[in-house]
């Protein structure tokens, strides 16, 4: 089992933690309006848990300026979008989607079990943001787990994710048995570091985080020393910082108020393509 430190030279201290707010079936760890201002290119983050859908019913709803990736830990959805792709996606699968100029989006919960897992909105460079919409799926045997973790997206301990997002910015999806100790190393870099705890509980930066609660480390190139207290599952992530404001409308994020206004022009226009 690891050794707990209390020494604050050696440990990265947590900036931030926070439970979140309630959102529907979802709790929403990151906003763009909060605490995606520190953990930007990261500016949204929903821990969910979705009920099937009665009929499969479908909701559209848009995007624009963002990477919308959504890992499906447990349960199953059924997806479609205004690309002209439709499909499913199982347990452990992923779904990347580029939302670029804009792009409409349709999900559902399917089954007999509730899907849960995250989406994660991350900003794409700005030579992308109004780039054409395009989506990604990976099924759960193209991630392969190595000693408990499964490389998301970029690079970590000579493994590349399948996600192509092309900023700088990491993110593990990691397991742990209680006792068992996982060092977060970070590449040089990356600047902000956070760790979302899905089930169970671990020890990090001086303190516990729970089962849904989400951490934010202070600023640094350090490793950080993670150990689970009881058995755990959970998203650890880091980047280079973006700088720079966002410019938030009501389902887009981009980096300047001309591209905000070119996005939200786009998914008006597609709208009426879904009537």
């Amino acid at each position: 089992m690891a050794t707990r430190s209390t020494d604050t030279s050696t440990t990265r201290a947590i900036r931030i933690k926070t439970s979140g707010r309630k959102v529907g079936p979802v709790i929403r760890l990151i906003d763009p309006g909060d605490i995606g201002e520190i953990t930007k290119p990261f500016v949204f983050l929903d821990d969910a848990e979705i009920p099937p859908c009665p009929g499969n019913a479908m909701n559209w709803h848009p995007h624009s300026g963002v990477g919308a990736l959504t890992i499906i830990t447990s349960g199953r959805n059924r997806y479609k979008e205004t690309t002209g792709k439709q499909g499913g996606v199982e347990p452990d699968g992923i779904e990347w989607m580029a939302s670029g100029k804009g792009v409409w989006h349709a999900a559902s919960a399917i089954g007999h079990t509730n899907l849960i897992g995250y989406q994660v909105w991350m900003l794409l460079p700005p030579e992308a943001e109004l780039a054409p919409s395009y989506s990604r799926h990976f099924a759960a045997d193209e991630i392969e787990i190595i000693d408990g973790v499964r490389v998301i997206l970029g690079s970590w301990q000579d493994r590349q994710g399948p996600v192509p997002y092309e900023n700088a910015a990491t993110l593990l999806d990691v397991r742990r048995k209680a006792g068992e100790a996982f060092a977060f190393t970070i590449e040089p870099e990356h600047q902000l570091a956070w760790i979302a705890v899905q089930s169970g509980s671990v020890f990090a930066g001086g303190e516990t985080i729970g089962a849904g609660e989400l951490a934010v480390f202070a600023d640094g190139a350090e490793p950080i020393a993670i150990e689970a207290t009881a058995d755990a599952r959970f998203l650890v992530a880091s980047a280079r910082r973006t700088e720079g404001p966002l410019f938030v409308g009501k389902s887009s994020v981009h980096s300047s108020a001309e591209a905000l206004e070119k996005g939200e022009a786009e998914i008006a226009r597609l709208k009426i393509t879904l009537r």
